[in-house]
């Protein structure tokens, strides 16, 4: 697999990935408690992440794929990576009800 079309299509895919996964974390970054009575906040918001967590794991083992058949850049290691900081860093400091 080879050329520019499959450099494309690869490049599309990894975009879509992490799409999906900054939605998801910026849910998680997003939700907040609305008072002292919600307690389901906390569980919202490390579902969100670990979802994304999850999402960009995927994402960095395509790079891997990706990076070795069509000779994407080592950049794209770099997305994955941030992605999956802030999310961890985001389910350490869930808020509190």
């Amino acid at each position: 697999m080879g050329g520019t079309a499959a450099t494309l299509l690869c490049a599309g895919v990894l975009l879509a990935l992490h799409a999906l996964g900054g939605f998801l974390l910026l849910n998680a970054l997003l939700t907040e408690s609305e008072g002292p009575w919600d307690h389901t906040v906390t569980d919202t918001v490390r579902l969100m992440a670990a979802l994304a967590v999850v999402t960009e794991a995927l994402a960095a083992g395509l790079t891997g794929v990706f990076t070795r058949l069509v000779g994407l850049r080592r950049w794209w290691y770099a997305v994955p990576a941030l992605l999956i900081l802030t999310a961890l860093t985001r389910m350490v400091f869930a808020p509190a009800p």
